[in-house]
């Protein structure tokens, strides 16, 4: 039996999500390039208007000093500007003389009365502007008007927290619109997920409103259509099975007319057996194919009850071959996901390999593992094994020149994977082959027509909304 090695999956990310974390940083990367640059020329703004107002605070003291340079006269005119009130004005009189709280070097003063222009020159923890003014006879007095670095940064952060506040909404808006664009998105992609899953257990009359985003209509419109030719499909396999079954009655019936003239030796009641057997299989088969249920419903069987039954028919033509057989674990009932004449089809197949491809005489035996996940059903011979165990898995492919289909074991194959399980062929304890079936303890489900005719009559055609 073949190892498969698979790789362990990566955790699935929400498209939901990931169209939520995009619009987030694509919002944010915006927010933060106008933000930044704004927030700088902001703050120059703030510097440049308060320099602006000690500027206008220093020319209106001008026309002050043109009509006089006397102390008295001149402090009221600097109490009365706001700067001069809190100490930040200070004039410097062509006597030498101060009025006020000086902060500028004097090289910065010698500098201001030789030029005769306004400037600032950084003085402590924070700006002078020194504006001169040149009266009668050369004399220069200069004033000086102080600026804190604080005064510099008024109002910026409360500017910069509004920006922050602003761009945080446009941000926590775009995250907004996002999830509900991707939320859109994702009902329309679960609702198609949902359809193909009901497809999958069989719900044929599972079908999709065509909503959502453009790919996603075209998605739904392309289940749709898949499931209308499945159905289809499904049907007419239906309608060949029971009409194939119905035309081997006539055969069959020569045949079973036949083996009753055959006498009443042992071999004649066993062909006989075999072809009340082979006609109870194909009146099953067209009770399959034409059942009518009412609704969908799980399908499974007594896995115990089947092996034994299964065994009965088997042993009397082992005994006939003189093999010796044994059936191990079938005395309690195993429940088991499968049909019970998909499981007796699986068991005949197995067994018949043996009776086909080993010798009279050869022994073999059947056994019934219940676990607590699976349940395993082994069939091991004493015959001379199976050369190549993974052609004869493969459909198509005998085990041997005989004339063989190879179709048994891949029925046994198909049957085991339909649970979820596998199927694996390795050498028994009896020197032969051991064909091992390990079959899933999950459910199956089975959909029969008359459910869908009956759904279409009480509500016509289920539609699932991908919108």
């Amino acid at each position: 039996m073949t190892s498969r090695t698979r790789t362990r999956p990566r955790s699935p990310r929400s498209l939901r999500g990931t169209l939520v974390r995009v619009s987030l940083a694509v919002t944010t990367m915006v927010a933060l390039a106008f933000l930044i640059p704004l927030g700088l020329v902001i703050r120059e703004i703030a510097a440049d208007r308060t320099f602006t107002d000690a500027e206008r605070q220093a020319a209106a003291l001008l026309p002050a000093l043109v009509i006089t340079t006397d102390r008295a006269a001149l402090e009221p005119a600097i109490a009365s500007m706001p700067a001069g009130s809190t100490g930040r004005i200070a004039i410097h009189l062509p006597d030498g003389s101060i009025l006020g709280r000086p902060r500028a070097d004097e090289r910065d003063l010698a500098t201001a009365r030789e030029s005769a222009r306004s400037f600032r020159v950084r003085a402590g923890s924070g700006w002078a502007l020194l504006q001169p003014l040149v009266l009668d006879a050369g004399r220069v007095t200069v004033i000086e008007v102080y600026v804190p670095d604080g005064d510099l940064d008024h109002g910026v952060t409360t500017a910069w927290l509004v920006l922050t506040g602003v761009a945080g909404l446009l941000v926590g808006g775009s995250v907004v619109l996002a999830d509900r664009l991707g939320a859109q998105v994702v009902r329309s992609a679960r609702g198609l997920a949902a359809a193909a899953r009901a497809l999958g257990v069989g719900d044929l009359d599972v079908r999709i409103d065509p909503q959502g985003p453009s790919e996603l209509q075209e998605a739904a419109t392309s289940f749709n259509t898949m499931a209308d030719r499945v159905e289809q499909l499904l049907a007419n396999e239906r309608e060949l099975a029971a009409d194939l079954s119905h035309r081997l009655r006539t055969p069959l019936t020569a045949l079973r007319l036949n083996a009753a003239a055959l006498g009443d030796d042992p071999l004649a009641e066993q062909t006989r057996h075999a072809v009340a057997q082979l006609e109870r299989e194909v009146d099953e088969v067209i009770r399959t194919a034409r059942r009518a249920s009412a609704s969908i419903e799980f399908v499974g069987c007594d896995a115990a009850e089947v092996v034994r039954e299964r065994m009965a028919f088997w042993s009397a033509l082992a005994e006939d071959e003189d093999r010796g057989w044994q059936l191990v674990g079938a005395e309690v009932p195993v429940r088991v996901p499968i049909a019970r004449g998909e499981l007796a089809a699986g068991l005949d197949a197995m067994l018949g390999n043996v009776f086909r491809h080993t010798e009279e005489g050869v022994p073999f035996s059947v056994t019934l593992h219940s676990g607590k996940d699976a349940v395993i059903l082994l069939v091991a011979d004493g015959g001379g094994g199976i050369d190549d165990p993974e052609a004869a898995l493969r459909r198509g492919h005998g085990q041997g020149g005989d004339g063989s289909t190879g179709l048994g074991l891949d029925i046994v194959r198909r049957l085991a994977e339909a649970t979820g399980g596998e199927v694996g062929i390795g050498r028994s304890v009896l020197g032969g082959a051991e064909i091992s079936v390990r079959l899933g303890a999950g459910r199956a489900t089975s959909v029969t027509r008359g459910s869908r005719r009956a759904a279409k009559r009480r509500r016509g055609r289920r539609r699932s909304p991908i919108s």
